[in-house]
């Protein structure tokens, strides 16, 4: 592997091999939207080794773009000094995620992490928040793998239509919606014919995905009109969760290009519109052996054969049993970590594919936690149904990370499995049902409180409270989930 210094003459040659214009240096916000400086070729050389400045306000906006902290008053500096005035934070390009822009003339890309002008790392930026989970796994020995299993929606922008939308007289904050239509009309899971009929954009998106490198593996029809479900192979967490920016940002742009329009929106502000989840697929390895250290070892002579209500150890192992109690115990404080935005929480509702109760099942799709494998099944793992396709994937995979320790030091041990999710078998306690309550249990919960530290916990209730507030008070929930997420995810 390349250090430092080597990756970034690299990507300097990349960048005159394929006479790039511009270059995009990104960063991932706490809602998961990546912001970005685009630098001129010559400008972007110099910044591979000292960074660019960015206002450190983009730290402190909520999900439509208003900055929550008062930055020019006393309140502020005091609470969080190196924010106040507007000050600058640096974004430090990482060279190993470079790349050049399939849709974007004479364009590449670089992700950054972001630090203070003294090179110390922003605590509240998300992407350390996730570093600093997987460096307190890796004290343990372990390292975190994930599988990304996205649902969305891609429509057909209708230009027609569209006059309000590109109107500057009826510009607003948020802006108005586009007008679209399907793609295909849904209610016919993994039909040919519909993904026939949504063959042009799917074709974008594979081209897009391939083009950067990401490991897809498949594009399917999901059940609602315009749904779609895209699944990558499974990678270390960090990379993971980078994929994650990067696909939404990319796809949302390359198609949009070609008179198509992406949404990540949990459940679109249509009739008869299925919701979208964000199924994360997570293992833990061995950092000395390779080895999935969730895989309950073959007994010599089995004693029983698992069954659909049985111990999680009939198919962990027993670190891996732990890990499964401390997501359960910890289920209600991670959640809206997972699922962020008060559209989201439509998604929670029985008999719908979607998590109701904090129970486990055995490749059980009506669980919140869904166990895959058996003893000797390298592939063994736990897939979390909890979360929603906006999520910041950085704080939906350290949430994890943060939950499985808790029950991993803690020797926690998970009830059986229920083979009745939805019903009165699920006797551990609900998902939380909104926004409001999830930050409630954020705010309560000592694992989550621990692992990503006060400061942040109060920061991300500082944000994220308004966006609960604005909900409640507006008259047409679905007009504030058209302008607050739909125009903008």
């Amino acid at each position: 592997m390349m250090n430092k210094e080597e990756a970034i003459v690299s990507v300097a040659e990349q960048i005159q091999a394929h006479d790039l214009e511009l270059i995009r240096f990104a960063w991932c916000d706490v809602h998961g939207v990546v912001r970005c400086k685009s630098l001129s070729a010559a400008a972007a050389m110099r910044a591979l080794d000292n960074g660019v400045g960015m206002v450190s306000t983009l730290f402190l906006k909520d999900a439509v773009g208003r900055t929550v902290y008062k930055i020019f008053e006393p309140e502020t500096a005091a609470q969080l000094p190196d924010f106040a005035f507007a000050s600058n934070v640096q974004l430090m390009p990482l060279p190993h995620t470079f790349k050049v822009l399939p849709w974007a003339e004479k364009t590449g890309w670089i992700l950054c992490d972001a630090v203070f002008p003294n090179g110390e790392p922003v605590g509240l930026d998300t992407r350390h928040q996730l570093k600093t989970a997987l460096g307190n796994l890796a004290k343990r020995g372990l390292g975190m793998v994930c599988g990304l299993e996205v649902e969305l929606h891609i429509y057909r922008l209708d230009e027609a239509r569209n006059s309000a939308y590109r109107n500057p007289d009826l510009a607003a904050w948020p802006g108005p919606a586009p007008e679209v239509s399907l793609i295909h009309p849904g209610f016919n899971l993994l039909s040919e014919s519909c993904l026939d009929m949504a063959d042009e954009p799917l074709r974008i998106v594979q081209r897009t995905a391939q083009a950067l490198g990401l490991p897809l593996l498949s594009l399917e029809i999901e059940l609602g009109p315009s749904q779609v479900e895209v699944v990558f192979d499974a990678t270390d967490a960090l990379t993971a969760a980078d994929n994650m920016v990067l696909f939404r940002s990319a796809v949302g742009q390359a198609l949009g290009r070609a008179g198509y329009y992406a949404t990540f929106m949990c459940r679109p502000p249509f009739e008869n519109i299925m919701a979208s989840g964000w199924h994360l697929h997570q293992s833990l390895v061995d950092l000395a052996t390779g080895e999935n250290a969730m895989m309950r070892p073959v007994a010599p002579t089995p004693t029983s054969t698992p069954t659909q209500t049985g111990e999680a150890t009939e198919l962990l192992s027993d670190l891996g049993a732990h890990y499964l109690a401390g997501l359960l115990t910890h289920a209600r404080g991670m959640t809206v970590m997972c699922t962020p935005t008060t559209n989201g929480f439509e998604r929670f509702k029985p008999n719908a594919l979607a998590p109701h109760a904090i129970v486990w099942g055995r490749d059980n799709r009506g669980a919140m936690l869904r166990v895959i494998g058996q003893a000797g099944d390298a592939a063994t793992r736990i897939e979390n149904r909890l979360g929603e396709p906006a999520a910041n994937p950085y704080l939906y995979m350290a949430a994890q990370i943060h939950a499985g320790l808790a029950g991993i030091d803690q020797r926690l041990v998970p009830p059986r499995a229920t083979a009745d999710p939805y019903g009165q078998g699920a006797t551990d306690g609900l998902v939380p049902n909104n926004l409001g309550e999830a930050l409630d249990a954020l705010t309560a919960d000592p694992a989550m409180r621990a692992g990503f530290g006060d400061a942040f916990i109060n920061y991300y209730e500082q944000i994220k409270r308004p966006e609960q507030q604005r909900y409640e008070a507006a008259e047409d929930k679905r007009a504030f989930h058209t302008r607050a997420y739909f125009s903008r995810i």
